[in-house]
């Protein structure tokens, strides 16, 4: 889908699956849960899927630590992962309970998801979750989706909302995300220390300029910060999908957008890189492990298309099986790409830095010359050229 910058009203209007997150910078304040704006946002959405019948919208909440916070009466944000986890186990019930009242005066359903990185790494459980959402969706249903803190420890945990919004965007195909924070978008510097800062209105690609313009530091009550929500629309970009970065306590702000009015920054793909299987490990939480490359494997996979031989292959890090998602990097810890391993961490690990026909020599079998198919491999990065599928020597 391409974007008229002159016409926004007729970008919003073709676009029929959103995703929405809403941060907890949006949704709370003083007292705790701001019911109001959770009323505010509920009635936007039911009035775009009055206006639109065939939009689909799904929700990515936060709040819930928040909201327990205000419940159990703590003066401030717990610290520690036992007392995160348990504050969130109150505060998710409020917090759902809250949504569910907001769309009952429209008789609209909605349906709780909780997931961690962990539910989207393995294949099975990742496709067992967009079945469900598709499902859920087709029904009507309004799907609200959290990171389930009641559970996450750092080894499981997506980092924040932002990048789960990323990634369930990709998940079901969405045509647009819209991530609600408390600023009125990516500024060229922090607003909060510089006056001088100027909303950048449009993004076409997320560099290391860009990023430099982003700051990681979040909020009092929030887990991301600038720098999270232009990662997640990194991972945006890399999907084909637009997100746009929109304050989310200006009054009717989602109805504004779909009017046309040019609110926040809007970041804007070139083209889909990536579909099915490449889709889900390009947008992979956390790989099992590190394979470090010489410079000829690394040029081979960026610039040739080809699959990853084991002489490519300098150093291995971390312990993993067959079938599991690696990330490769160059020399300077650079990530060119994510893939699939045709062997066991131990068994790389002994046939590193030699040619394919040594391989059932040194670990007594052969499963294939390639550590890494290049059917089975994605770049890293939105800002990648084309893959081309043939020409050139596998690294």
């Amino acid at each position: 889908m391409t974007l008229d910058l002159t016409d926004r009203k007729s970008f919003f209007s073709r676009c029929r699956r959103l995703v929405i997150k809403v941060g907890s910078a949006v949704l709370t304040g003083p007292r705790g849960l701001n019911r109001v704006m959770i009323h505010r946002l509920s009635d936007q959405i039911a009035e775009l899927r009055e206006r639109n019948g065939d939009c689909q919208i799904v929700i990515v909440t936060s709040g819930a630590v928040a909201s327990g916070v205000r419940k159990i009466g703590l003066s401030e944000r717990p610290r520690t992962i036992p007392h995160k986890q348990a504050t969130a186990a109150v505060g998710q019930g409020v917090l759902m309970e809250s949504w569910e009242a907001a769309f009952d005066k429209y008789e609209l359903l909605v349906a709780q998801l909780l997931l961690t990185s962990e539910d989207l790494a393995h294949r099975h459980r990742y496709l067992n979750a967009r079945n469900t959402l598709e499902t859920l969706l087709d029904w009507g249903i309004l799907p609200i989706i959290n990171e389930n803190d009641t559970v996450v420890v750092e080894e499981i945990k997506f980092g924040d909302n932002d990048q789960l919004s990323a990634m369930i965007a990709g998940l079901i195909g969405a045509d647009l995300v819209i991530n609600l924070t408390d600023t009125q978008g990516l500024y060229d510097c922090d607003p909060r220390t510089h006056a001088s800062a100027r909303l950048i209105p449009v993004v076409n690609r997320v560099d290391a300029k860009l990023l430099a313009c982003a700051t990681p530091q979040p909020g009092a009550v929030g887990t991301g910060g600038m720098l999270s929500k232009v990662n997640a629309a990194r991972k945006c970009l890399a999907s084909g999908i637009p997100m746009i970065i929109a304050p989310g306590k200006e009054r009717d702000i989602l109805l504004r957008l779909f009017e046309g009015e040019e609110l926040g920054t809007l970041f804007l793909p070139r083209k889909r890189l990536y579909h099915g299987k490449k889709l889900w490990l390009a947008n992979l939480p956390k790989p099992a492990g590190d394979l470090i490359l010489d410079d000829g494997a690394v040029l081979a996979l960026q610039k040739r298309g080809k699959s990853l031989l084991p002489i490519g292959i300098r150093e291995i890090r971390g312990t993993f099986g067959v079938g599991t998602p690696v990330r490769c990097l160059d020399q300077a810890g650079n990530v060119i790409g994510i893939g699939l391993c045709n062997y066991r961490s131990t068994e790389i690990d002994q046939i590193k830095g030699r040619h394919t026909e040594e391989i059932e020599g040194i670990i007594g079998y052969k499963h294939s010359d390639e550590v890494i198919h290049r059917n089975n491999f994605v770049l890293s990065g939105e800002d990648i050229e084309e893959e081309r599928a043939e020409g050139g020597t596998d690294a």
